[in-house]
């Protein structure tokens, strides 16, 4: 499938999620209430913390009445619906109908983009499904309810996209694409279950390339887009995906500063082509061939920043931690790639 579109959606999701979910937050984060502990709908107890004879809760969940919960899930249902539903027309309009129909029909790309289309199918639908279940956390719905309704909802969106690609003759229903769709929702539903918060963060750092050879220039701008936008979405040579770890939430007594991660990341290089550097015209004939150039991957290590442990009154700044917090901020990293290791002053 092309990745294109899993950026997007997710990157549509994640703005709606939180434009809706603002003004609530903004409005309810900070509560009174007796000293206790109060519990919701489905009977999950909600800790408070006591501040200056006020109690405020320490997870983004509201004390609503039945008849505001249904409202509000009616509103993210519908939102859900509408919005999932013009983007499928307008995916399909703008991509799907331009190109060839076939009868369904399987497709193995495991070899394809040394694995890299595969993490960002991961992250994809980590960072989408993360969205969904802060729409549905704006609810009221209970702890468990919205975890598996905003955690199954990546996977479920994008099972529709292969099934479209199943019909599509230059591509197909790829095993390897739902696989990594489940591999991206199971992380974050595993963590919220396991601990009610994202201590691995999946997270996405982009440069775009530059090449001396004119002609690697323009076989990326064939492959990959002209634009700085298209690059960013579709060049899996300037891509990196990381994991970061926050260290305090595992170590709560240590003095390790709260804001600061820990990050693995992983990328790859000189790929001019899905399996290898070779390109063809329409009629078969090649008229691009590098195999001269060495297709790798690369692995990093990196300190990062927990954007969302940074402690502000502002709402609007928390807002902008929690929308940020998917990105890796670029930083020193130690780079081990082709059997040796170096440090790089800044990794994106």
């Amino acid at each position: 499938m092309n990745p294109t579109f899993v950026l997007k959606s997710f990157l549509v999701s994640f703005f709606i999620s939180f434009i809706l979910c603002a003004s609530s937050f903004a409005q309810d984060s900070t509560l009174k209430f007796t000293p206790g502990v109060f519990k919701d709908n489905a009977g999950d107890s909600i800790r408070f913390i006591q501040k200056s004879h006020n109690l405020r809760i320490d997870k983004p969940i509201i004390e609503l009445n039945n008849k505001q919960i249904n409202k509000r899930v009616k509103i993210v249902a519908a939102t859900n619906l509408l919005g999932y539903g013009a983007a499928m027309v307008a995916l399909y309009s703008t991509w799907y109908k331009n190109y060839p129909q076939s009868n369904f029909h399987v497709f193995n790309d495991m070899a394809e983009w040394k694995g890299m289309d595969k993490i960002g199918h991961a992250y994809g639908v980590y960072a989408e499904s993360l969205a969904s279940m802060e729409l549905w956390r704006w609810t009221g719905i209970s702890r468990k309810k919205r975890i598996w309704y905003g955690g199954l909802s990546g996977p479920v969106y994008h099972t529709v996209i292969e099934v479209l690609d199943g019909f599509s003759s230059q591509w197909g229903w790829s095993w390897g694409d739902i696989g990594a769709n489940f591999i991206g929702s199971g992380m974050l539903i595993a963590q919220e279950l396991a601990w009610d918060e994202q201590r691995i963060q999946f997270k996405f750092s982009f440069h775009r390339k530059f090449y001396n050879d004119p002609t690697l220039n323009q076989r990326s701008d064939k492959i990959f887009g002209n634009s700085t936008a298209e690059r960013f979405l579709k060049d899996y040579n300037g891509q990196t995906y990381w994991l970061s770890t926050n260290v305090r939430s595992f170590f709560p007594e240590s003095k390790w500063p709260k804001w600061l991660n820990i990050a693995v990341g992983s990328g790859a290089e000189g790929m001019f082509g899905a399996q290898d550097n070779i390109g063809k015209d329409e009629a078969g004939h090649i008229n691009f061939n590098r195999t001269d150039i060495k297709r790798y991957r690369q692995w990093y290590l990196s300190p990062d920043i927990d954007l969302s442990k940074i402690k502000t009154n502002k709402k609007g700044l928390k807002l902008a931690f929690r929308l940020l917090n998917i990105v890796k901020i670029p930083m020193p990293a130690l780079e081990y790639a082709n059997g040796s290791f170096k440090i790089k002053a800044i990794a994106f």
